[in-house]
Formats: C-alpha cells, sequence, structure tokens
C-alpha cells in the first residue's frame, strides 16, 4: 500500500510527497481508513511507529472537506508541553498546502502568550493541541466556543493516566458535543486505559500495534555499578568522544542537576531539563541541543517518549527505568534514521538487577554486562531475586464479649 491509496485529498497528497513519505507504516495503514470513516478508535502503538501521521492526515483531509473554517475542529491533549510543540510543528508541515490553522497551548507561559492562545481559541484555529491544565484554564474562563468540535484526541493517554489527569480530561470531553469522533493513542493497555475507553469511546476499532523491540542498529550494554560510582563512570564513558548528540536519562531532578554540574566542570558541553526550569528555558535547552549547540543533555524522563532529536549517537539510563517499556522509549532515541547506528548504556545497582531482568525479558534478549574500565573498584553482582513478597495476614475475627447475666 501507499500513501496514494488512502484516498486523501490533493493538498494532502502534495504535502505527503513534498515530506518525502511513500509507504504508509503499519499504525497508518490500519489507522487511517477508520478514522477517515469517522469511528472511535482506541490504538496501542510506541512512538516511532508514526502514530501522530495516523491521526493528523486524516484530520488535515477532514478540515479540507469541511464547510466550517470559524470554529475549531479538533482538540488533541497530551501530557506534556514538548510533546504539544512538536506534534504543533508536525502539523505545519503536514499542513503546508491547506489552509489549516493550529496551536499548541500549555502552561509555563507568560500573560502574552496566554492572550495569544486566546485569541487563536477566539478566532477559531482549526486545531488545537494542548496540555489538559492549560486547556481547561480557557475552559473555565467561558469564552471558547466548543460547538464546533467534530475529533477528540487523547495522545500517549497511558501518560497521562500516569501523570493524574484523568479528571481533567474527563472534565474536557464534557464540555465538548456529544457527536464527535474519539480516538486514543496509548503505548501501553493497562487496566485504567480500557477503563477509559469505556467511559468515552463509543463502539471503537481496536489497533494493536505489538511493541517494538529495539533497533539492531542499538548496541547495548549495562554496566554493574556503584550509586558513587556512576557520575565517574559517566565521565569515562564520554571521554574522547566526538558525538553530535548524547542524552542521558535520569529518574530524578536532583539527579539532573549533579550530573549536569559534575560534566560542566571537566569541561564536557552539558544541559539540564527538567520540571524546575520555565518555558522559555526548557524550549532554548531544546533548541541548543537540536542545533547542536549543546551536545549533551541531561534529562528525566519528559524526553524519553515522543522528541524526535535525528543524529542521537548515545543514550545513557543513569538507572533502571521503573518501567521495562520504558527502557525501549529511552534507548529508542538513537539510531532512529535509516543507516544510522547507535549506543545505549544502562547503570545497574545490586538493587536494580530484578528490574533489570524484566528488561531482558520484554526485549527478548540478554544485554551484555560489561567490565568497568580500568581503575574503577568492582561493582556489585549480577543478582536476580525477586521482589519481597509481603504476605496477607489471615484475617481473624473479633472475639466477642458476652455480658454475664
Amino acid at each position: 500500500m501507499k500513501f496514494i491509496d488512502l484516498g486523501f485529498e490533493p493538498q494532502i497528497n502534495e504535502a505527503i510527497d513534498a515530506i518525502g513519505f511513500d509507504t504508509p507504516t503499519p499504525i497508518q495503514q490500519q489507522a487511517i481508513p477508520h478514522i477517515i470513516n469517522g469511528k472511535d478508535m482506541i490504538a496501542c502503538a510506541q512512538t516511532g511507529t508514526g502514530k501522530t501521521a495516523a491521526f493528523v492526515l486524516p484530520i488535515l483531509n477532514s478540515i479540507c472537506l469541511s464547510q466550517t473554517h470559524n470554529k475549531t475542529n479538533t482538540i488533541i491533549v497530551v501530557p506534556t508541553r514538548e510533546l504539544a510543540i512538536q506534534i504543533d510543528q508536525q502539523i505545519e508541515g503536514l499542513s503546508y498546502f491547506t489552509n489549516a490553522t493550529s496551536i499548541a497551548i500549555y502552561g509555563g507561559g507568560n500573560g502574552q502568550s496566554f492572550e495569544s492562545e486566546k485569541k487563536a481559541l477566539l478566532t477559531g484555529a482549526d486545531i488545537i493541541v494542548c496540555t489538559p491544565g492549560r486547556f481547561i484554564s480557557h475552559l473555565n474562563m467561558g469564552y471558547f466556543d466548543t460547538s464546533g468540535i467534530k475529533h477528540f484526541i487523547l495522545d500517549e493517554a497511558d501518560r497521562m493516566l500516569d501523570m493524574g489527569f484523568n479528571e481533567d480530561i474527563m472534565m474536557i470531553a464534557e464540555k465538548l458535543p456529544k457527536k464527535r469522533q474519539n480516538l486514543m493513542f496509548s503505548a501501553t493497555m493497562p487496566t485504567k486505559i480500557r477503563a477509559l475507553t469505556e467511559k468515552l469511546l463509543d463502539d471503537p476499532i481496536s489497533i494493536s500495534i505489538a511493541i517494538s523491540k529495539p533497533n539492531d542498529a542499538i548496541t547495548q550494554g549495562a554496566f554493574l555499578v556503584h550509586d558513587n560510582q556512576k557520575i565517574e563512570l559517566i565521565k569515562s564513558l564520554l571521554k574522547d568522544k566526538d558525538y553530535e548528540h548524547i542524552i542521558i536519562f535520569a529518574s530524578r531532578k536532583t539527579a539532573v542537576k549533579e550530573i549536569t554540574q559534575a560534566l560542566k566542570k571537566v569541561g564536557l558541553p552539558a544541559k539540564g531539563i527538567q520540571s524546575d526550569l520555565d518555558q522559555g528555558e526548557r524550549e532554548q535547552v531544546l533548541l541548543d541541543f537540536k542545533n547542536k549547540k549543546v551536545k549533551i543533555l541531561v534529562a528525566t524522563d519528559i524526553l524519553s517518549r515522543g522528541i524526535d532529536i535525528k543524529g542521537i549517537n548515545m543514550v545513557i539510563n543513569y538507572e533502571v527505568p521503573h518501567d521495562a517499556e520504558d527502557y525501549v522509549h529511552r534507548i529508542g532515541r538513537t539510531a532512529r534514521g535509516e543507516g544510522t547506528f547507535g549506543e545505549a548504556y544502562t547503570f545497574v545497582n545490586a538493587d536494580q538487577c530484578f528490574n533489570f531482568s524484566k528488561i531482558e525479558k520484554l526485549i527478548e534478549k540478554e544485554v551484555p554486562k560489561l567490565d568497568l574500565p580500568e581503575g574503577f573498584a568492582k561493582g556489585p553482582e549480577y543478582k536476580i531475586t525477586s521482589r519481597p513478597y509481603n504476605k496477607k495476614k489471615n484475617f481473624r475475627p473479633k472475639k466477642k464479649f458476652h455480658k454475664r447475666d
């Protein structure tokens, strides 16, 4: 199947051709025809599968056919401002030959950005890409006309529920027209996603693209290391490496700051990105990284999904990701282009061997355990012991005390 076979309007086909798309990915092949036909959908697909184009292209096609141009047509809700910006940029590229308009709405900006968002809502931007909290702020002020909404899309729905946005999502949905198309995209399909599906979707099509294994072009390795050895190990790994882009993932904001400062002290060009930065600072760090002004980016999980930066040579996991699937998302930042290669290293301490074994089970591959560089003290042994099982106490009914006659 080719994109030309999907029946898009000429303006959409022109954009697809200009971008260089030829053959749709599996999620695009399966999802686009159903979205064009107006069906509700729940799709389980990871970042990197082409899922954004899978919903953006048919929505843009619908807008091309629409007779209403002064009201917002589509609401796309996402978990993070970075993903909102990225999707808006993709819409901008794919809508080049159409008259469709879009805006990313997210928190963290100043009063001027809020006014710009308000203006777009009042004038009826065709597509709104938003984070839940910021969009609700606009909805609560009462000036946004939702009557024209035809499509309601949740991207990375599982991540939004993990972040506690369930009530916000339902609040937004209640303010939209009852007659609309609902699309939900999720990297995983836990019970809470199924529950949300039952609440929001009407007789949905269900699509599941199997979780992709890490690209064979990624050289994976794990270091058994004590926590107090980790920063020195990073320095050793990066020494004399002339790479364009390196990402170091850490789970805690304090670790991001600590790593960034330590690398700067030894002359390694690193910048950190985490939630303490204001929006302008975060955008500037990402821009500097994309433009190769900064070669080393230290980040929390905010970048593990959805952010597509070409040419990343190495990914380092400062600790084992809590969820095995997050490992796939993280190391999937490297070796993304055709014919490219990447390296991915994970630091495993004595308490994280069990979690790392779950990753190996998921990817159906044993990750080589690498020797620490010369001069390092011996790290912990790789011992897989199950987490302690807390046996439930047997229920004992309270003793009955009988009054004496």
